[in-house]
C-alpha cells in the first residue's frame, strides 16, 4: 500500500519487517530498523498505477522469520545460500551497478539459485529528472547504496508454499530471424542475423523494428525477454545482457498491449506477498491509472525472479500447504 513517511516510520519503530519502495529523498528520512527498500517513483497501487514523489510503497511480513543481507559483485553468487528452505528472498539491485551486471549474466550459475525462491527488482529512477541515482538500502544498518543488493531473506512455518509467477505477454515472432550475440552484455554493436555477421543498429533501422517489443530468448525453452533502453551511435543498450549462445527472436506485435496484460495478471485464485511490474510495461503499455488485478508493489527497471526478466509483471504467491497446486 502507498504510505506516508510519518506513517512507515511509525511501522518501522513498531519492529514491523518490511519491504519499501519509493523516491530516494524519501528513503533517507526513515529510521533504521527491520526493512529493505529501494528508489523509484513508480508504483502499482490499489487505486491504479501511478507516478509520485511524496509517497512510498510499502509491504509487510509482521509474522514472519527474516533476515536482512547486504551484497556486492563479489558475494552476490551466495545469495541463494543465505536463503531460508521454506520462504522466499526479495533482491533490490540498483541499475547499473557491477552487482547488476553480475547478477544478470551470472545468477543462472549461482549454486541453490533454483533450489530456493529467489525475486526482486532493479531500482531505478524517474525518466523526466535529472540527477538522480538508483540506491538500494539495508534498513537495518541505515546503509544506503548505489552499488550494493540490499536483501530481505523470509522464511515461513512448513504449512506455507511459495510459488513464483511471472506475467509475459511476449512470445517470439516467428517470422522474426534468429539472432545470436557474439558476446555476453548490455550493449551490443554486432550480432549475427541467421548466421550473417551483421551491426545490429543498422538491421534495427533498416527494417523498421519498433524497440518497444523486447528480444525473446530461448532458454531452455522458456522465452526470457530482454528490453530495448536505447538506440544511439550504432549501439543498442539493453536492460537486461543478451547472452552468448541463446537463440533470440524480435517479439511478435501484441494487439492490445494493455488489454492482454490486465488478462493474463487476473488470477483471482493468486494472494500475492510480493509483486513489481516493469517500467517499459507501465510505459508502453499506458498503465497509468489502471488497476492490475490484486497486485500492488514497485514499477522497476528490471524484475527478478531467479534470473533478471523484462517488461513482465513478477509475483509471489504463498499459501497453506493442503490448498496448494
Amino acid at each position: 500500500m502507498l504510505m506516508t513517511v510519518g506513517e512507515v516510520g511509525k511501522r518501522i519503530e513498531d519492529g514491523e519487517n518490511l519491504h519499501i519502495a519509493g523516491p530516494e529523498a524519501l528513503l533517507r528520512r526513515l529510521p533504521t530498523g527491520n526493512w529493505i527498500g529501494g528508489s523509484t517513483e513508480y508504483f502499482m497501487s490499489r487505486s491504479g498505477c501511478r507516478a509520485a514523489d511524496d509517497v512510498l510503497s510499502v509491504l509487510s511480513f509482521r509474522d514472519a522469520e527474516i533476515s536482512i543481507a547486504t551484497y556486492d559483485e563479489k558475494n552476490i553468487h551466495t545469495v541463494a545460500l543465505d536463503a531460508f528452505d521454506n520462504g522466499f528472498s526479495i533482491v533490490i539491485i540498483p541499475f547499473d551497478c557491477a552487482a547488476h551486471k553480475v547478477f544478470a549474466e551470472k545468477a543462472i550459475e549461482f549454486e541453490k539459485l533454483l533450489l530456493k525462491n529467489i525475486v526482486g527488482w532493479i531500482s531505478g529512477v524517474n525518466l523526466e529528472k535529472t540527477g538522480q541515482t538508483p540506491v538500494s538500502v539495508n534498513g537495518l544498518t541505515g546503509d544506503m547504496s548505489s552499488d550494493k543488493a540490499a536483501v530481505m531473506h523470509i522464511g515461513l512455518p512448513k504449512n506455507k508454499s511459495v510459488n513464483i509467477g511471472v506475467v509475459n505477454i511476449f512470445l517470439q515472432d516467428e517470422k522474426s530471424p534468429t539472432l545470436e550475440f557474439p558476446e555476453s552484455g548490455f550493449t551490443v554493436k554486432k550480432c549475427l542475423v541467421d548466421g550473417k555477421e551483421t551491426i545490429f543498429a543498422d538491421h534495427i533501422a533498416r527494417h523498421g523494428i519498433s524497440t518497444t517489443l523486447p528480444l525473446v530468448g530461448n532458454h531452455s525453452e522458456n522465452g526470457v525477454n530482454v528490453s530495448f533502453k536505447s538506440v544511439e551511435d550504432g549501439v543498442v543498450s539493453l536492460y537486461a545482457p543478451v547472452l552468448r549462445g541463446i537463440k533470440y527472436k524480435i517479439a511478435r506485435i501484441v494487439p492490445g498491449y494493455v488489454e492482454e496484460l490486465l488478462k493474463n495478471a487476473r488470477f483471482d485464485h493468486v494472494n500475492p506477498w510480493f509483486a513489481c511490474n516493469s517500467i517499459l510495461n507501465f510505459l508502453y503499455g499506458k498503465l497509468n491509472g489502471q488497476k492490475i488485478g490484486t497486485f500492488v508493489g514497485p514499477i522497476a527497471f528490471g524484475e527478478i525472479a531467479y534470473n533478471l526478466v523484462n517488461q513482465t509483471l513478477v509475483y509471489v504467491d504463498v499459501r497453506d500447504t493442503e490448498y496448494a497446486i
